[in-house]
């Protein structure tokens, strides 16, 4: 039992380093060049051991530094020209192209989405307060828990996902409550195809990718299609193909792009940039935490080594990545990754480049997904190893125990075969710890080394107690 709990807690504690406090920065003597950003990089590919790095540093309307380290899963070299699934940041992308045909007069950003977008009903009539504003700030009061999920990932266009909320009800009032539901954003891509009058890959395609001169960004389209990524095993790294249920043309996760044009979205994102995609209050409005938590449309509120950001971070199942802009400063910063773990190191090497942005010289990021993943496989080879020798020493335990009691020798048996009910509630006490969100078993092999762990640690224990009832029958009808 205590190993599954510590099995879980290595995971829970991955958290922490998102909150770590952050040195006052220094005043720099001058801005930091793109070798300096390079180097840096170049120091981080290799102390975290990712597959591949595709970064992008921009400040006011000049990008400093774009480039790709490492490799795909098809041994190609990473560029800052390497498509990349961004997954959420993909929201504020979709929350840009709801402010489009908000400045049109298309979309009322606090009117009712029921009176807005046809076919959008719920089992519960709160649903019908629900405002555009309410989606972006991820406030309408829809939850993973009051939906069903797999119906909704299992449709084909935004239209039949809408559908497949008719017989959701809400968690909350729309407006008291924030919970982070990608039915918010999936839904505000079906309202700008309906207000658009064209899908919504198209629609980003002509009106936010075009806009920008993002040529090699899209949602939905078969020729923008990066290598398969990677997942960590004990350290080494897979290729595996993404969950098709995640690759979906709405407007939560489906955006790939590119560092090059990651540089044009961050400039943009700021107010610089050679083309303005929305106005500079409604980029206010874009980047406003809403009354009830610091979330805004697609963007949240933290700071790093003493910058106030903007920022977003995105994980599929081989992909991660994570934006920020300082408005203060003028610095952009986006980092993706052809790879997924338990710890996720875009964060740490975001930490890093606004570290020297303001003139400090960071730490060598990495090292932590080693050292989960390796206390993972040393739990793993004991567990393992305790379920040989209990098994091998079976005999002896049933000859020792074979007069106890019936509910003695239950109690003997319950550390054995604790892990049992932990792996069986495995994707309930992960998606616990993630808010509610739904988790399925599919989405958990995408973790192999946790859920590998798990499995011999069960496996382990249920042989152990098995092979002990055997022999124990054995000695007492030889009585």
């Amino acid at each position: 039992m205590k190993l599954a709990f510590l099995t879980l807690a290595a995971s829970v504690g991955l958290a922490t380093t998102l909150t770590t406090a952050s040195p006052t920065p220094a005043v720099p003597t001058s801005p930091p060049s793109a070798a300096d950003f390079d180097a840096y990089l170049k120091t981080a590919i290799e102390s975290t051991g990712l597959p591949g790095l595709s970064v992008v540093v921009t400040r006011g309307d000049t990008v400093v530094h774009a480039a790709g380290y490492g490799r795909d899963s098809l041994g190609a070299a990473i560029t800052e020209r390497t498509p990349m699934r961004v997954a959420s940041l993909t929201k504020s992308f979709t929350a840009a192209a709801v402010m489009t045909l908000v400045e049109d007069g298309k979309i009322a950003l606090d009117e009712p989405v029921a009176s807005q977008l046809p076919g959008f009903r719920m089992a519960d009539p709160r649903a019908g307060r629900i405002t555009v504003r309410h989606l972006l700030n991820q406030t309408s009061g829809l939850s993973d828990t009051t939906v069903d999920i797999g119906a909704a990932h299992a449709t084909a266009s935004l239209a039949d996902y809408v559908a497949t909320l008719k017989a959701g009800t809400l968690r909350a009032e729309p407006g008291t409550r924030y919970e982070y539901c990608n039915v918010n954003f999936d839904l505000a891509a079906r309202l700008v195809e309906v207000a658009g009058g064209q899908s919504f890959g198209d629609y980003m395609r002509q009106h936010v990718f075009g806009m920008l001169g993002m040529s090699g960004s899209a949602v939905g389209d078969p020729t923008v299609k990066p290598a398969d990524g990677f997942v960590s095993l004990y350290g080494a790294w897979l290729p595996r193909p993404e969950i098709r249920g995640f690759l979906n043309l709405g407007g939560s996760g489906g955006v790939i792009t590119t560092a090059t044009d990651m540089g044009r979205w961050l400039m943009a994102q700021n107010g610089a940039g050679s083309t303005r995609l929305v106005t500079r209050e409604s980029l206010r409005t874009m980047h406003a935490p809403s009354a009830v938590h610091d979330y805004a449309m697609g963007w949240s509120e933290e700071t790093l080594h003493g910058t106030p950001l903007l920022v977003h971070s995105g994980n599929l199942f081989t992909y991660s990545a994570v934006q920020a802009i300082a408005p203060g400063t003028g610095y952009g910063f986006a980092v993706m990754t052809n790879g997924t773990a338990l710890q996720d190191d875009t964060y740490t090497v975001l930490g890093g480049l606004v570290a020297l942005s303001q003139g400090v010289t960071p730490e060598k990021p990495g090292g932590g997904r080693q050292q989960i993943e390796l206390t993972l496989g040393l739990i793993t080879a004991v567990s393992a190893g305790l379920g040989i020798l209990g098994v091998a020493r079976s005999r002896r335990w049933a000859a020792t125990y074979g007069t106890r009691r019936a509910w003695r020798i239950a109690v003997r048996l319950s550390p054995a075969l604790a892990p049992l009910p932990v792996l069986a509630a495995y994707p309930d006490l992960i998606s616990f710890l993630m808010n509610g969100r739904t988790v399925t078993w599919e989405q958990l092999t995408y973790y192999p080394a946790l859920t590998i762990t798990l499995g011999v640690m069960a496996a382990a224990g249920a042989a152990t107690a098995a092979s002990r009832l055997f022999r124990l029958r054995s000695v007492r009808s030889n009585r």
